[in-house]
Order: structure tokens, then C-alpha cells, then sequence
């Protein structure tokens, strides 16, 4: 695999590299230490697997950086990283389309553990974002009384809106959803407000924190 750390800090970077090559031996490490940087690299290595993405950056802001990969680079993960624990931030970050966020002051095994789940496919969702979710984010009651591992079809979801959630929760935006399932974007977009009712939730951030939250098993796509 292919990763590219972005930290203006040496040895932030040099940290990051030794938890990412400890998951995968083998795996390419690039790094970067400003945005401008990150993005040529990541023209000149389009192949590039994940991103790790700090969140404060000299010459631009992390989130700008990120919905710059997302547009670019649709099909490359990203995972933030910050010392900066604001829930907000954490969603926002979320919603522009990240895989993960990660506070600095994590454990190492905290860190691998979450990009492990990324690398797998799926979505990290700090507590400290969930601790912070609003009232209103909670499961409706049609889904609260479901076991610790419900099954996502008891949701009353269609088959065909089990996959664009899976997709939602990879970080995929309308578009890149019509594409992967070949549907017309307000389609898309009427699968996905049925998901945000069926959870109890107004945005697909919340979304991502209730599936997380409930510990749905999703079906595989594509």
C-alpha cells in the first residue's frame, strides 16, 4: 500500500510512519510538510491508498485540503489529524467526506486501531464526537430498542439503500454514489433522505456517528 503523511511536524511524521509501516510492512510512506506539497504529491502518486491529514497546516487549512482531495482525488482516504478536539471540527470534518479523525494525544493503540478500521473500510468515529452529538442526533425510537448489533435491514431500509448507506458511510459523496451504483442523482438523493429518517437524523455526519454508534454490520458493494 501507499500512504502520504501531511504534518509540518518531523516528528509527528516520523511517528506516523513507524504506527503505519508497523500495520503494513511493505507499504510505500510518502510524506509532506505543507499543503502545496501534499497535493503534488499526490498528482504525481495518484495511486496513493490513504492520506494522513493534519488539520492545522502553514500554508492551508486541513478541511480546505481535504474537500481538495475529495474533489481530485475521490477514490483516496483520508484520515484527520489534530490536537484540536472540537466535536464541530470533528464533524465537519466527517461531512467533507474523512474517513477518520484522530486526536494527536491518542494512544498508539488508539491510532492503529482506528486506521486499521479505516484501512478495512470503515469509517473512525472518535468518542469524543459522540460524547459531543447532540440530543437530536439520537436513534429514533423505532430503532432504539434494537440489539447491540442489529442487523441494518431491521432499519426497513431497501436493499438498494443498504448500499448507498454502505457508500455514505466510505465518504462518498451524490455524485460518486450515482457512479458506483448507476443511478440518477435524485434518486441518490431520495435513497438518502429515506437513510437520515430511518436513523432519526438530519445530516449524513449524524448519520455516520449513529451507524457507528449502533455497531450496524452494512452489506459489502460493488
Amino acid at each position: 500500500m501507499k500512504f502520504l503523511i501531511v504534518d509540518d511536524h518531523a516528528l509527528i511524521r516520523e511517528a506516523m510512519r513507524s504506527v503505519l509501516l508497523g500495520l503494513r510492512s511493505d507499504s510505500s510512506v510518502l510524506e509532506a510538510a505543507d499543503a502545496q506539497t501534499a497535493l503534488q504529491t499526490l498528482q504525481r502518486h495518484s495511486d496513493t491508498d490513504l492520506v494522513l491529514l493534519d488539520l492545522h497546516l502553514p500554508d492551508l487549512d486541513g478541511l480546505q485540503v481535504l474537500s481538495l482531495v475529495a474533489e481530485r482525488h475521490p477514490a483516496i482516504a483520508v484520515v484527520m489529524l489534530s490536537g484540536d478536539k472540537d466535536q464541530a471540527t470533528m464533524r465537519k470534518a466527517l461531512e467533507l467526506g474523512a474517513q477518520g479523525f484522530i486526536p494527536k494525544a491518542e494512544t498508539r493503540e488508539v491510532l492503529t486501531s482506528a486506521l486499521a478500521l479505516v484501512l478495512a473500510g470503515g469509517v473512525y468515529v472518535p468518542p469524543a464526537a459522540l460524547r459531543g452529538a447532540p440530543a437530536s442526533t439520537a436513534p429514533a425510537p423505532a430503532i432504539a430498542s434494537l440489539s447491540i448489533r442489529p442487523d441494518a435491514a431491521s432499519l426497513g431500509l431497501t436493499d438498494r439503500q443498504l448500499e448507498v448507506l454502505t457508500l455514505l458511510m466510505q465518504g462518498k459523496n451524490n455524485k460518486l454514489i450515482c457512479r458506483a451504483l448507476d443511478l440518477a442523482e435524485p434518486t441518490v438523493k431520495n435513497h438518502v433522505s429515506a437513510i437520515l429518517k430511518a436513523l432519526g437524523v438530519s445530516s449524513r455526519t449524524e448519520a455516520v456517528l449513529a451507524v457507528t454508534r449502533l455497531g450496524l454490520s452494512l452489506p459489502p458493494v460493488g
